[in-house]
Order: structure tokens, then sequence, then C-alpha cells
């Protein structure tokens, strides 16, 4: 299904043209001094896709390749806003509340101590496994994905503390969500999240091989050099694109990411089409965690059941100091973000394939996602 957000005018929007401009120069120059070979950019408001580009290369070797518009990024951690999604629907039908335990709809799990652990708990990173690994031959078997999700071991008291579970925690989600429906979780979130939002061509969480060809190589520095890439292997495999890892192996385009989030800015409809209930949108944006510090992160993370949000709190992750509090979203390491704004009706989305390390790659989200906000005039 074609991608159809209509296009609309950044003036009769009321965005200012000299901050978006400003925003794309400095993306030019980034790409230019080799901080990260390619990069895709989207911006909409009010259902409407007002910034759209493309810059650099999708891939450097063994050959360079151009990214285009139908390249396909790793999103990295900016996934588990979708695999929540997806729980959010199973829940508004009835499958679950999120204050029941795991164990009671994913039976085993309350092995190893896990029994009161509720499942707004891991979805906020409060459940005690940061560490937990799901290794490869889970990847693609659902019954071995239950079997590690039960075997898992607590590292502290769940609920005791926030600390960020890279991907231990939504391998638990995929795994419950496939215990109550009988079905594999990316068929899931595919068939009932992104098809009906018209963005199937252009969001994957389970890449098909017939499609790894659209998709841009991960780097990272090379030699410490942070201007110097090479290609991230652990990344670029067949295996980690097919199994579209719930946490963090989902790709997509820009655009659909920006559009996707108008979905939720527009209380769960996209072009017509409703996916999920405004009541259970405001639901699952609300800070659930206040300013507790995340031990992972080093600062509060206000977390909602999949994105978090700005806050009040000085220190914040990738949505831009000048966002106001109830702007939502989620980054992928060292490279991404997609965020929304629910008082300016705005979506944003920067997906880039290198991983840089902080401080620079912090300093640059700031920037450029405060690029997107002092745009917003009217």
């Amino acid at each position: 299904m074609p991608f159809d957000l209509p296009s609309g005018d950044p003036q009769k929007l009321g965005l200012d043209q000299g901050q978006l401009d400003r925003l794309i120069d400095t993306i030019e120059k980034q790409v230019a001094e080799g901080w990260y070979p390619g990069c895709e950019i989207a911006l909409a408001r009010h259902g409407k896709l007002v910034l759209s580009r493309h810059f650099g290369n999708a891939r450097i070797a063994p050959q360079k390749v151009k990214a285009d518009a139908n390249t396909l990024w790793l999103l990295y951690s900016n996934t588990k806003v979708l695999t929540a999604a997806a729980m959010w629907q199973l829940a508004e039908r009835g499958y679950f509340r999120f204050t029941d335990t795991v164990a009671e709809h994913l039976p085993g799990f309350e092995k190893n101590g896990k029994r009161d652990i509720t499942i707004l708990q891991v979805i906020t990173h409060q459940g005690g496994f940061p560490d937990a690994v799901f290794k490869g031959e889970t990847f693609e078997s659902i019954d071995k994905r239950r079997e590690a999700a039960c075997n898992i071991a607590l590292q502290w008291t769940p609920g005791s503390q926030v600390s960020y579970h890279p991907l231990a925690a939504h391998w638990v989600i995929a795994a419950m969500m496939e215990a109550v429906t009988g079905k594999d979780f990316k068929t899931l979130i595919r068939d009932e999240l992104i098809e009906p939002l018209g963005l199937a061509d252009e969001i994957y969480v389970g890449l098909p091989e017939s499609l790894h060809g659209r998709a841009a190589d991960m780097h990272i520095p090379e030699d410490g050099k942070p201007t110097t890439q090479k290609p991230l292997d652990e990344a670029n495999n067949a295996l980690w694109r097919r199994a579209g890892a719930p946490g963090g192996g989902g790709y997509a385009t820009a655009r659909a990411m920006a559009a996707f989030y108008q979905m939720l800015l527009q209380g769960g409809t996209l072009n017509g089409k409703r996916v999920l209930s405004p009541a259970t949108i405001r639901y699952a944006t609300r800070n659930f965690t206040g300013d507790r510090v995340d031990h992972y992160m080093n600062m509060p993370m206000h977390r909602g059941l999949g994105p978090h949000l700005r806050g009040k709190t000085d220190n914040i992750r990738g949505m831009g100091s000048l966002a106001a509090p109830e702007t939502f979203g989620h980054g992928g390491v060292g490279s991404s973000y997609c965020w929304a704004d629910p008082n300016s009706g705005v979506s944003f989305a920067y997906l880039t394939n290198s991983r840089q390390p902080d401080p620079w790659h912090s300093k640059r989200l700031d920037t450029v996602s405060n690029f997107v906000h002092s745009a917003i005039i009217g």
C-alpha cells in the first residue's frame, strides 16, 4: 500500500522556513563531515507531511549506495513504541490490564521470583532484569522466546528502581502478546497496526529477506575517530533484520515514523483509519515514573507505556530542551529520535545510520530537535 500522508505547506501550517533551512543545513554539514554516512528526516503537522528529506549514503561498503525515498533505516529502540502500541491494542480488546501480572498471561514467567511483576512495571523499565539476554535461537521461535522469558533471573527487586532494559523487557512483552493471541508478535504488529495505517511498505518489525536490499547499513566510528565510519556487522546481517527484535530491530522510513506519531497525536487515527482510542493513548503517554532517575540513563526519563516524555527536568534525552513537557517519543541507540508534541500537533523523525557515542550524540539531538521546536511559530 503506497504512502499517502498528504503534503502541507510549512508557512500555511505555522512553521518558520528559515529554521527548517537551518535544520537542513546542519544535517548536510554533519553528513559532509562524516559524522554519519546518511540520514532521513521528516516533519508532519496536523495530519500533513511538511518536510521529508534524505541525505548521503545508505551504505558505504563494498561500494557507496545513495540513500533515497525507499531506504529503510534501522530504528533500534524506536521500535519499542511500535511494539508498545500493538500491546495497547490488545489491552483495549480485553486481553489483559496493564496492572495485571505478566505471569497471569504468560504461564511459567513466575519462575525465579517473578510472580508479582506487573505488565506496567515491565513496560516502564522497572521489571528488574535489564541485562537478560535473548539469543539468536529465540529470534525465530515463539516457543524459544517463551522459554527464555520464563527463565529470566532477577537482578534487583521489581519496582524498586527505574533502569532502562535495552532489549529484555520488550522480548517479554512480545512473548506475552504471543501467549494471549497465539500469533507471532511480528504478525500482530503488521496485521493489526501497521497495515491498517497504510504504512506497510514503510515500517517493518521483521524485515523480509526480499527487502534487505532496501535496508541502510548501520555503522560505528572506526578506531575512535568519530568522523570515520565502518559497517557494524552485528546489525547488518540477515538474521538480525528478519528477527525484528521488539525492543530494537524495526526498520522504517522517517516519513512513515512521522506519520505513525501523527496517528498518536490524532487520537488513534490516520487517513480515516482508527487503530487505537484517544483514552488509551492519553493513558499510555502519561508520566508513570515521575522524576525518578533512570539508573541506566543517569537522569529522569518520565516513562510512559512505551514512549517517554520530556517532563520538566533540566536533563532530557533526544526530544530537545525546548520541547513542551508533554512531548513524547523514543530514540535509537546513538543514532536517532522520533517524537510528537501534543500541544503543537508536530511530529518529527530523525533517522541516521551511525551509532555515535555521547556527548556528541546527545548534543546533536538537542540541536536538531530544537530547530524543529523553534520553527513552530503559529
